[in-house]
């Protein structure tokens, strides 16, 4: 089971802790970016999840709304795109509504999947379960389950689709893919794990792979973006490396192996046997 997912934010929400307020500075560059997603996924006749900022949603109606029109589903990526794991639960209720509010006002149907930005859900945060619910959201993909620079949650094992139960309240989860190496257990699916690996290491892990997720956002495929100024030089590398062969490599991808999107993947899935994985 290969998933293909996008999170949808521009160039600058790289920096997490950005002022809102200073958004509207920076030149746009997600129609663009977007316009190469949509270009590459109906030249390989690919389905994808799109996981969007209500900011997006709020700011730029039309391409959340050209999104659905092509066929692709839609869930939050929070609002402001600030950490999950810097929030109070009434910081992350409010968020989440006021992003699902934006985008069911743009496509008009109700979002049901969430990601959290930079997957900063952790155990110190296991009352988002509950405010997901709250708001009808069932199926999340926030979960790396490792150690991670934002967040990470590194006392939850599973890589696979697993049901998540917290206080009676059950999600189904769709974690990041690891894959396991002598020992270790490393990501190759998404974000800078997958600009920085060759491509012949991708499709080798891919192809040995029952279950991997993608997660890839516009600027992922943008060489040309500028540089977000006040990076640390680690932050700079992980986000800028290997930005002029991500549009190959995932068109390579999208060649050799067919992917599904959420729905798909929460339909193949027997949940009746599914591993049941309780947090408190």
């Amino acid at each position: 089971m290969k998933i293909l997912t996008f999170d949808i934010e521009d160039w600058f929400h790289i920096e997490f802790e950005n002022n809102i307020s200073t958004w509207n500075n920076y030149q746009p560059r997600i129609e663009n970016n977007l316009e190469k997603i949509f270009d590459l996924l109906q030249k390989r006749k690919q389905p994808a999840t799109f996981f969007c900022l209500g900011w997006i949603a709020e700011k730029y109606p039309e391409l959340v709304k050209k999104i659905d029109n092509y066929g692709y589903e839609i869930g939050s990526h929070s609002y402001d795109h600030k950490l999950v794991n810097n929030k109070t639960p009434d910081d992350f209720d409010e968020d989440l509504r006021r992003s699902l509010f934006s985008i069911e006002d743009a496509t008009g149907k109700k979002v049901k999947f969430f990601r959290a930005p930079a997957f900063s859900v952790n155990e110190k945060t296991l009352w988002v379960f509950e405010i997901l619910n709250k708001y009808g959201i069932d199926i999340d993909a926030s979960v790396f389950p490792g150690k991670r620079d934002f967040g990470g949650f590194s006392a939850f094992s599973p890589a696979h689709p697993v049901i998540i139960d917290y206080n009676g309240i059950r999600i189904k989860e769709f974690p990041v893919n690891m894959y396991n190496f002598a020992g270790l257990r490393f990501v190759f699916s998404g974000g800078g794990y997958f600009r920085l690996l060759p491509y012949f290491i991708i499709r080798k892990l891919a192809k040995s792979s029952d279950y991997m997720i993608t997660y890839l956002h516009p600027r992922d495929l943008d060489p040309d973006q500028p540089l977000l100024h006040g990076l640390t030089r680690t932050r700079r590398f992980k986000s800028y490396v290997g930005l002029n062969n991500c549009y190959l490599k995932l068109d390579r991808l999208l060649t050799e192996f067919n992917f599904i999107n959420l729905s798909a993947a929460a339909e193949n899935t027997k949940w009746e046997k599914t591993e049941i994985i309780y947090l408190k």
